[in-house]
């Protein structure tokens, strides 16, 4: 009996593309991934350690292309976020937050919420609840997160507070991605981010109370203790930031914000974790740690 396959061209074994071979257990490009975080990292010290008001803007641009990236996401959905009030409100939210304080800041929002509400009668009733309320969810989900960083920034060891609570939210990602890649078999999420396992929250949980004390105490002359409750709500709201930037997302179809960053995705992708942690760490740095 003549088999239809026997004229066909022997099938030959698929090579790897050569993306997949650079790409990690966790779906990272590892390379590119550690590049970028670098570069970015070399950018944040050196604005932090040489000039306060440049790091301002670093926060500016950053949060001016994370609301991009969320607008363009939202319209997938159908949904149009006011872009131009949210983003020269949270802007000012900022400024005034670092040169004011977080009473001008809160004055700020306040007009912002107005004045989103105002740029959008003009397009009438239809969807006026839903684009509003989605640009007062952005100004909240990253500028008024961005508002806390910059109370952080003001104190006189403001750079080092920033330090601190970054390297708390990197900590957590690092300890997280080795101990799930090395160990993970117990999904935390699985019907939110399949990825992540309670064993790569333990790890999380090790590097982030670790970093946490190295950073109160070396950079901050803080307690250990200080430190190490830092890094324990580094890596519990790093992670409840990044659960909730999945959840946007499943919400929306979408696997990534954008793809601005190899190997990381969106830059919203990278700020999740940030914008999470920036309250919570203002919070215990500032009730917790003398500024030194």
């Amino acid at each position: 009996m003549r088999s239809d396959d026997a004229d066909a061209a022997p099938s030959e074994p698929a090579d790897p593309p050569q993306e997949l071979e650079k790409t990690s257990r966790a779906g990272r490009n590892l390379p590119a991934a550690i590049g970028v975080g670098v570069g970015l990292g070399l950018l944040v010290v050196l604005t932090l350690f040489f000039v306060k008001d440049l790091f301002v803007v670093v926060v500016v641009v950053a949060l001016g292309v994370g609301l991009w990236e969320l607008g363009r996401a939202f319209t997938t959905a159908g949904i149009a976020i006011p872009v131009l009030p949210v983003l020269t409100g949270g802007t000012v939210m900022l400024a005034t937050a670092f040169y004011g304080g977080m009473e001008d800041a809160a004055v700020a929002m306040a007009l912002t919420v107005v004045a989103t509400l105002v740029w959008r009668l003009s397009e009438g009733a239809d969807g006026f609840v839903r684009d509003t309320s989605a640009g007062i969810f952005a100004l909240s989900y990253l500028y008024l997160m961005g508002v806390f960083v910059m109370l952080m920034l003001v104190e006189d060891d403001g750079a080092w507070r920033v330090v601190a609570f970054i390297v708390a939210t990197i900590a957590s990602d690092i300890g997280g991605y080795i101990a799930g890649v090395l160990f993970g078999k117990h999904p935390m999420a699985p019907t939110i981010s399949p990825k992540k396992s309670w064993e790569g929250f333990a790890g999380s949980l090790v590097v982030g109370i670790a970093a946490g004390i190295l950073t109160v105490t070396l950079a901050l002359d803080g307690d250990w203790w200080a430190g190490a409750i830092l890094g324990v709500a580094g890596v519990v709201f790093a992670t409840l930031g990044d659960l909730s930037e999945s959840l946007i997302k499943r919400d929306l179809g979408i696997k990534d914000m954008g793809d601005l960053l190899p190997g990381h995705g969106g830059l919203m992708d990278r700020l999740d974790s940030l914008i999470a942690v920036a309250p919570v760490a203002w919070l215990i740095l500032h009730y917790l740690v003398d500024v030194s």
